[in-house]
């Protein structure tokens, strides 16, 4: 072990830094009154702003007045006429004689979108025993694939096709764009592969869904303006996207009996035999 080195300190010689360094305790007494008012104003401000937006904005929607039909814990607005559920393996085990025999009149759930596969090769838990079960309940079924950008559009494609078996009477395939790309051209490129094998594989054009900021950055490409569009968009009187849409998330709070944890409800715009147009032939 080396000795510590003796020096001799001259009287009147500079301070160290950390000597001469004002500590922030000590920084924090000498500011002036109104800059720690200023300060508190500041942090109550963001405090409130993130938990209006993240907490209180979807209880105070939820709760208000409704003007319009009242379901599944939820205000429905006025002039729609079909609804529909989406749902994965999150929403665990479904007791589906009681969704049906709970079936509001005044709001029917007539459609169930269910998430099918995700990526180039997983495929969701619940989705062959969901699938099943929605047919034998009298539901119109639809099928969803989860894009990602860890597998070609051409894998994710062959995922989807090799685990769906769309049969006369069923929704179109749905492309669900949530991920914001990494490599925006890449994306672009194999997104389309996707589309367009899903398209010649079943015969019907695929449904595109996302939320309505995404939708403004990231598929603004004339190419998607040939797909209908399935939007998120919660906590509004109407969605708000550049284009028309044909599937409105509405929200994500909708409280099914039979149904453990919430649920998405969709509002379909347009009228049953409209929706019955898309079916498959």
């Amino acid at each position: 072990m080396a000795s510590a080195k003796k020096t001799n300190k001259k009287p009147g010689g500079r301070k160290s830094s950390s000597a001469r360094r004002t500590s922030p305790r000590k920084a924090m007494r000498d500011m002036p009154r109104w800059k720690h008012i200023l300060i508190a104003v500041a942090i109550s401000a963001g405090a409130l702003f993130i938990s209006y937006h993240l907490f209180l904005k979807q209880m105070i929607f939820r709760f208000e007045e409704c003007n319009g039909t009242k379901a599944y814990g939820v205000c429905f607005p006025k002039g729609y006429l079909v609804f529909g559920i989406d749902i994965s393996h999150h929403q665990g085990s479904i007791n589906w004689e009681k969704v049906t025999s709970s079936n509001s009149k005044d709001v029917p759930i007539s459609f169930v979108y269910m998430k099918a596969t995700e990526g180039g090769n997983h495929k969701d838990k619940r989705f062959k025993k969901n699938w099943d079960a929605a047919s034998e309940h009298g539901f119109m079924r639809g099928a969803y694939h989860y894009f990602t950008e860890t597998s070609s559009g051409d894998a994710q494609a062959a995922n989807f096709i090799n685990n769906v078996k769309l049969e006369t009477g069923d929704l179109p395939p749905v492309v669900d764009i949530e991920e914001e790309p990494k490599d925006a051209t890449a994306f672009s490129t194999e997104l389309k592969k996707l589309i367009l094998r899903l398209e010649d594989h079943y015969g019907v054009k695929p449904i595109i869904y996302s939320y309505s900021k995404y939708i403004g950055r990231y598929l603004q490409d004339s190419f998607f303006d040939d797909y209908k569009l399935w939007i998120a968009h919660y906590e509004v009187e109407e969605p708000k996207v550049s284009r028309g849409w044909t599937i409105w998330q509405y929200t994500d709070k909708g409280d099914i009996p039979g149904i453990n944890e919430d649920v998405d409800i969709n509002i379909f715009n347009g009228s049953m035999p409209q929706l019955k147009e898309l079916l498959i032939k």
